[in-house]
């Protein structure tokens, strides 16, 4: 009775007012939850924006009194609720408990692991989880995830594969429940278009491709419901996020007009996002100018142009490239770079998380109790410009996971 009821509230049912007029909505509800559970494994809470495609997109956010950045994440979900865990966001029973934290992903959720719907998922329900107890979860596109809503799958793995085709197997499952009650619209099928077998192909990994391709092209499924909700860039207090990196003629463009025409292409609104953007070594989810792991080799004066044309930045953090000496800060600590290769299935690093308190104490915590010997080894060995903040060194907290 308890997941009935949270079915009328999530379908908009007075239940007090049940009928055979209001019933169908009811269903639908109860089948879109149905497929919910059974791909991600627990149910979502109701959602406080039930219709989120119609809000506006934000690209520039007050300074919260706390934030918490994650680096990539690549289909690991056992990794990524370590991650989340060490910043104190999460409980052993998997909910929200960073009260009015504001959490930002930087993206590249999609590949190298078979846990990326689940991830998905999961940042759903905690972002719905943070907005009930005043917190906040902002989410990006990196550069997988425009490869996947492109169909370039070359990073996928096989257990990815068969995640896409077992959440096929119940999204039809609940179309073809729906489609048994008249009232309702037809559902639209997610394989349209498609051919029913690639040739060249196993047909196991066929299968895999062609629900990856469903449920990731534009205006498909996961694409539209999870990834068009995504930022591309974000300016949050003081601070600049960004995947890759954000260059002059990306400011030129315009920060919030990036955010737009990402998303609506990615709902099938728009038919192409200019390469430039998006796709190529110098748009904002590829660039690696301000994060090669050497100072020597970032561009720090182009870095500092960026920043004085964004009212108020101060640096710019992102992810992309792994930072095997972890989490850390170039160009006198304007540029910080937070994929540590979190991923079993790229690098298998340690987590390590940033925080920042208001617009000024940068902290990193981290699961290895070596990273203060590592830190110092590296900047004798390589004189990598090291986190350090300027007056005083970085704060480097061991957090057991």
């Amino acid at each position: 009775s308890e997941n009935l009821e949270r079915e009328r509230n999530m379908g908009g049912v007075d239940s007090e007012n049940l009928s055979c007029k209001n019933l169908p909505l009811l269903l639908s509800s109860f089948v879109d939850t149905f497929v919910d559970y059974s791909v991600s494994g627990f149910f979502l809470p109701p959602n406080p924006n039930p219709n989120p495609s119609s809000l506006p997109l934000q690209t520039t956010y007050p300074s919260p009194e706390r934030l918490v950045a994650i680096g990539d994440l690549h289909g690991d979900l056992h990794k990524s609720k370590q991650a989340l865990r060490l910043a104190g966001l999460i409980d052993a029973s998997d909910r929200w408990t960073g009260g009015s934290t504001t959490l930002v992903q930087v993206g590249d959720v999609m590949d190298r692991g078979g846990d990326e719907i689940k991830i998905l998922y999961f940042l759903e329900k905690l972002k719905r989880e943070a907005a009930k107890a005043g917190g906040k979860i902002i989410t990006m596109n990196g550069n997988h995830e425009i490869m996947n809503i492109d169909g370039n799958f070359r990073y996928a793995t096989e257990s990815g594969l068969d995640e896409f085709k077992f959440w096929a197997d119940w999204y039809c499952t609940g179309n073809a429940i729906k489609s048994l009650c008249d009232e309702l619209p037809k559902p639209k099928d997610p394989f349209h278009g498609l051919p029913s077998f690639f040739p060249n192909l196993e047909p196991k990994i066929s299968d895999g491709i062609r629900a990856r391709i469903a449920a990731l092209r534009p205006e498909g499924p996961i694409s539209t419901r999870f990834l068009s909700q995504n930022l591309t860039v974000a300016v949050i207090g003081d601070s600049v996020f960004v995947h890759g990196g954000i260059l002059p003629n990306h400011v030129v463009y315009g920060l919030d007009r990036i955010n737009e025409e990402v998303r609506d292409w990615i709902r099938g609104m728009k038919k192409e996002v200019s390469s430039g953007l998006i796709r190529g070594r110098n748009s904002v989810v590829w660039v690696r100018k301000f994060s090669e792991e050497l100072a020597k080799n970032c561009d720090c004066s182009t870095l500092e142009h960026v920043l004085a044309t964004i009212p108020g930045a101060k640096r710019m953090i992102m992810g992309h490239t792994i930072q095997e000496s972890g989490i850390n800060g170039v160009c006198e600590n304007r540029a910080i770079r937070i994929d540590v290769g979190l991923s079993k299935g790229c690098g298998n690093g340690l987590p390590e998380v940033l925080e920042i308190k208001g617009n000024s104490e940068l902290r990193v915590l981290t699961a290895n109790p070596l990273y203060l010997k590592r830190d110092e080894s590296s900047v004798q060995s390589s004189g990598v410009d090291r986190f350090l903040i300027p007056e005083r060194a970085a704060k480097q907290v061991e957090v057991k996971a």
